[in-house]
């Protein structure tokens, strides 16, 4: 479908902090529209000033009533909160399968805070491809905190540390989420992690069996990852948590944050280039007559797509060579 719209009036719109504009060029970057480029282009010197927190972790945790909680609390402090909600893609629609709108009701009629559900639309790290650009979107429309929350996907979770400065791992007790946070990596990316549900009996085993394994895991200089015990119900331990995820945004303006960015325009650079490459190589494939004689060869079960494939790098590997 064809947008008709004023790419400069849309920018405006969202430098301004108005939820019509935010959502619709959210829209339009997870829809890869044709302009999305060129409005990522035109907002990004405006971004950078907001603080990013990552929060992952397994299901039944409580990833999204702590975020009430959290976003509660940063609203009576008077910051302003734009939330990215990364749920499971519907095999029907294509879209977020979990509305993450129904699970935190009481924010949505806040003025000051902004919630976003995005499909991961398949996407292998349990983030959506336009995560990034979303957050960058709520950046620059002038929120204080960008929260992204990701799907509970065990190993793929960690991928978030490509889009957020400090990342909280949310475990709880009884879900043998210290063997699960091992087996996802989380261990090495959590800056902060948070043993909620509190009220369980096993909570204190929990915090002692996180500390322990970040005792044996921790080799790296530096912040030393903090484990928090909270209550999402109650709100016990909000106010602690909040206080760590300050504590660490400021230790990353002593320099590591300047390593840390680096890292992540570069990984965000090479992917640019795989995708704007392999769209490339793709779209001068089909212009060619071979690309619907091949196509029709694997429909017919004549070849599979990988031998296609070879075949099509084989034969453009050669041309290459003659010119």
């Amino acid at each position: 479908m064809t947008q008709t719209f004023n790419v400069q009036q849309l920018v405006k719109a969202v430098l301004h902090g108005e939820k019509r504009a935010i959502a619709k060029t959210i829209s339009i970057i997870e829809n890869n529209e044709p302009q999305a480029q060129k409005i990522i282009s035109q907002i990004y010197p405006r971004t950078g000033r907001a603080q990013i927190v990552g929060i992952t972790g397994p299901p039944g945790a409580g990833k999204s009533t702590l975020i009430e909680k959290l976003v509660k609390e940063l609203r009576n402090r008077g910051k302003t909160v734009g939330i990215v909600a990364v749920d499971p893609t519907s095999p029907f629609s294509g879209g977020a399968f979990l509305g993450d709108r129904v699970r935190m009701q009481d924010l949505s009629t806040d003025t000051g805070v902004y919630i976003r559900s995005m499909a991961t639309r398949n996407h292998p790290g349990g983030l959506a491809k336009a995560t990034k650009d979303a957050a960058r979107v709520l950046d620059a429309s002038g929120k204080d905190v960008v929260i992204v929350e990701t799907v509970g996907a065990g190993q793929s979770e960690v991928e978030v540390v490509k889009v957020a400065q400090t990342i909280l791992v949310v475990l709880a007790p009884g879900l043998g989420d210290d063997i699960q946070a091992i087996k996802a990596g989380q261990m090495e990316i959590g800056d902060i992690f948070v043993v909620n549900k509190s009220d369980r009996e096993n909570a204190n085993k929990a915090v002692s069996d996180v500390q322990a394994m970040l005792e044996m895991a921790s080799e790296k200089k530096g912040w030393r990852p903090v484990v928090i015990k909270t209550s999402a119900l109650t709100g016990e331990g909000i106010a602690e948590l909040l206080e760590r995820i300050d504590e660490h945004a400021e230790y990353l303006k002593t320099g590591p944050i300047d390593e840390r960015r680096k890292e992540k325009i570069e990984s965000e650079l090479v992917e640019a280039l795989t995708q704007k490459i392999t769209e490339s190589i793709v779209n001068e494939f089909k212009q060619k007559e071979q690309w619907n004689k091949i196509t029709q060869s694997i429909l017919s079960r004549e070849t599979d797509p990988y031998s296609a494939a070879d075949r099509l790098l084989a034969k453009q590997l050669k041309t290459t060579r003659k010119r």
